[in-house]
């Protein structure tokens, strides 16, 4: 008996499926030849401090730092009856080996691995590699079946991970958390994602913005800014007072012009390459609103559940060459409008695609290849429209890859009226190219700020003009202006800042050194995200990402070691060795138990006096002890009580007599609206709703509605409205 060890439930029906497995058993599938059973996830994890030693049990200063030899697993409780099925199963006499079909990743490969340790399985085991969930996938990772120490390497870097953030995030929460009296997550990746929302916060409130002038002039058939030729290009267009745009408005007006230059440069924009996850949820948060969490759920189940998406929590961008037949079937497989759209790929006299490097190179492959459809038709009318929309995006990037450039001509006029330079640009497009596909997200496109006035101008319609030419200024018009400040992250901003955090590293050689490698990985950073909102760190408003009061002290407090990218990045790149047999583990865990204990040290000596808000106190023995203050003139709308906050929600002062109104700070925030504040609630209460810069809060019927002005998806929660 060969017994399969998937990572859930359903992937496991699937394998079970494709195998023939029909038999029924207690957390499993059975068949002639195999057993299919499966994890829920994680079944066994690192033990908890105190479950090592009792000592720890109480959160001591001098009991820090806590540097065990080593890392005890331990069995989850809540699914210790699955771990008992699955042990039982892999250790049975007749089971002669295992083969490990979580996830193909290092998350993956760790939940196996666990599973097997604290099992204390010997028998052999081989590794199921798969890139999406079709039968015909399934069969041909079951003939290409590998030794699994081929992927020791992976094995040993998911490991490594694991104890490094248990060893960094537990002994920092617990040394801060006791320095200040507060209870505080520190995380090795967590803490400088955060780094990156303080930074961008401290930008924006220090901006000072700086006045300038613009000034256009009308001729006729055209328009020109004028521009200082001496000036960088970013600024040439502004002018300093209003007396100086004035003073060059009325030297112009109703004078003649001539032109100066007249140029055309054919320019290309190639394809975009094909997506990695985090491009994904990049695009999928600008285009339509998705958090990078509900991204990566959204692809997660397009591979698990509808079998239409390969691997999805991938880090590549390109093909292995083997993947060429493979491209050929999928598109076949595409359904309409898709398959007229192939119309326009790129294609040799013998109806062969063309083979880029930019899009197939085996160099640039990693555990995963780029996100592609599979070969399997989609039944669109079946598909909720979420999956559909971020289905849609990736079938449109894979064709884009395909079709031919984006070619136009870029026009550049100077026109010289007394003296003075007016600069006008357009383009005049020569082949629309790969752009066709995305044509219908212009409308869409327009709402993204700051790029739009600049893609207006160089976009916009100019004259046939030649240098010589005359005119006449019609009209000047000065227009008042001022600098803005960076805007406020998105996920999209921020996933990107995290991907290319070691850009801001002023080493040179470190920088370079610390390329591809960022702040987690694709499948991570969406969850790293996540808690930043959960413990309080960050907060959404709309589609923009806040660092809170509370997160910006944290960053003051701790050391720029951890709250830098450089060190996760190093880290990060140090674990991609170790997944490649490049770097010793030992090594890489001595220097993580190094980094824990300065940690440990500088909280105890060197972290200077902050007062945090007193949202979650801790009593005795380490227990946290919510503080709760009366919200001012707001009375429960049900019962007429004072209301109150604490750290979570806003609810009624009377529910230990059975009112049970109550408002979560966070319901909203999954479905991209704000999280709630004591100004927003007291307004609420007052009036049923209220409007803001980004839409629209009403509560009503026992809801809490929030109404983006964008006119995204609307986010709605329940409110606790009953008295009992």
């Amino acid at each position: 008996m060969i017994v399969i060890v998937a990572e859930k439930p359903s992937v496991g029906r699937d394998i079970a499926r494709v195998l023939g497995c029909k038999g029924s058993g207690e957390g499993c599938i059975t068949g002639e030849k195999y057993t299919v059973t499966w994890a829920l996830g994680h079944l066994v994890t690192l033990c908890e401090p105190d479950e090592i030693d009792e000592k720890y049990k109480k959160w001591r200063m001098e009991d820090l730092p806590m540097l065990p030899d080593n890392l005890p697993l331990k069995v989850l409780p809540k699914t210790k009856k699955q771990f008992a099925v699955v042990k039982k199963l892999i250790n049975d006499a007749a089971t002669e080996r295992v083969i490990c079909a979580t996830d193909a990743g290092r998350e993956g490969e760790l939940i196996f691995h666990y599973i097997y340790d604290q099992a204390k399985c010997k028998k052999p085991v081989d590794r199921l590699w798969i890139s999406s969930m079709t039968d015909e996938a399934i069969r041909e990772g079951f003939e290409t079946l590998k030794p699994d120490s081929e992927y020791e390497g992976l094995h040993k870097s998911a490991v490594c991970r694991s104890e490094a953030d248990w060893l960094v995030g537990m002994n920092a929460s617990r040394a801060f958390t006791l320095r200040y009296n507060v209870l505080l997550s520190i995380g090795r990746v967590q803490t400088p994602t955060l780094n990156i929302l303080v930074k961008r916060r401290k930008e924006i409130e220090n901006f000072k913005p700086v006045e300038y002038y613009t000034l256009t002039a009308d001729f006729g058939d055209y328009t020109g800014q004028w521009i200082d030729e001496q000036a960088e290009d970013k600024t040439a267009n502004r002018i300093p007072t209003r007396e100086r745009a004035d003073g060059l408005a009325a030297k112009i007006k109703g004078k003649s012009a001539w032109v100066r230059s007249a140029t055309s440069e054919e320019k290309k924009e190639l394809p975009p390459q094909l997506y990695d996850l985090t491009a994904l949820q990049r695009d999928a948060n600008r285009t339509l609103g998705f958090t990078a969490d509900k991204t990566l759920k959204l692809a997660q189940s397009l591979y698990e559940k509808w079998k239409l998406l390969t691997y999805p929590r991938t880090d590549s961008r390109y093909l292995p060459m083997d993947m060429v037949p493979k491209l050929y079937q999928t598109l076949k497989a595409l359904p309409e409008p898709y398959r007229s759209l192939e119309a326009g790929m790129e294609r040799k006299e013998d109806g062969k695609l063309y083979i880029s490097k930019r899009i197939f190179d085996n160099s640039k492959v990693s555990d995963h290849h780029a996100l592609l459809p599979t070969p399997k038709t989609a039944d669109l009318d079946k598909l909720p429209q979420d999956e559909r929309n971020l289905y849609d995006m990736v079938v449109r990037r894979m064709l884009a890859a395909f079709y031919p450039a984006h070619v136009y001509d870029a026009l550049r006029v100077i026109t010289d009226c007394e003296g003075e330079a007016f600069r006008s640009t357009g383009r005049a497009v020569k082949q629309v190219g790969w752009k066709v596909l995305y044509q219908q997200e212009q409308p869409a496109k327009k709402t993204r700020g700051k790029k739009k006035d600049a893609e207006e101008e160089d976009t916009a319609a100019l004259p046939p003009l030649n240098a010589g030419d005359t005119r006449t200024v019609k009209k000047a018009d000065v227009q008042q202006s001022a600098t803005k400040p960076p805007a406020p992250h998105t996920d999209a901003s921020l996933l990107a800042a995290m991907e290319h955090a070691g850009r801001e590293i002023e080493d040179e050689a470190l920088r370079e050194s610390m390329k591809g490698a960022g702040l987690g990985t694709p499948a991570t950073r969406a969850a790293i995200i996540e808690r930043l909102l959960q413990v309080g760190y960050a907060q959404r408003r709309g589609r923009t990402i806040n660092a809170t009061d509370k997160g910006v002290q944290l960053i003051g407090v701790v050391p720029d070691e951890i709250a830098s990218p450089e060190m996760t990045g190093k880290w990060e790149l140090a674990l991609d060795e170790i997944a490649h047999d490049q770097r010793d583990t030992e090594r890489f865990m001595q220097g993580i138990r190094r980094m824990s204990a300065f940690l440990v040290d500088y909280a105890r000596t060197d972290a200077r006096q902050v007062d945090f808000p007193e949202e979650m106190r801790r009593g005795k023995g380490g227990k946290r002890t919510a503080t709760v203050k009366p919200l001012p003139e707001a009375a429960c709308p049900l019962c007429g009580k004072p209301v109150q906050e604490n750290a979570k929600a806003f609810g009624c002062s009377d529910w230990k007599n059975g009112c049970h109104f109550t408002l979560w700070k966070d319901g909203l925030t999954r479905g991209g609206g704000p999280a709630l504040n004591a100004k927003i609630v007291q307004l609420l209460l007052k009036n049923g709703q209220v409007a803001g810069s980004t839409g629209t809060l009403q509560m009503a019927e026992g809801f809490l509605t929030f109404t983006p002005k964008d006119g995204g998806n609307p986010a709605r929660m329940s409110i606790t409205y009953e008295k009992k």
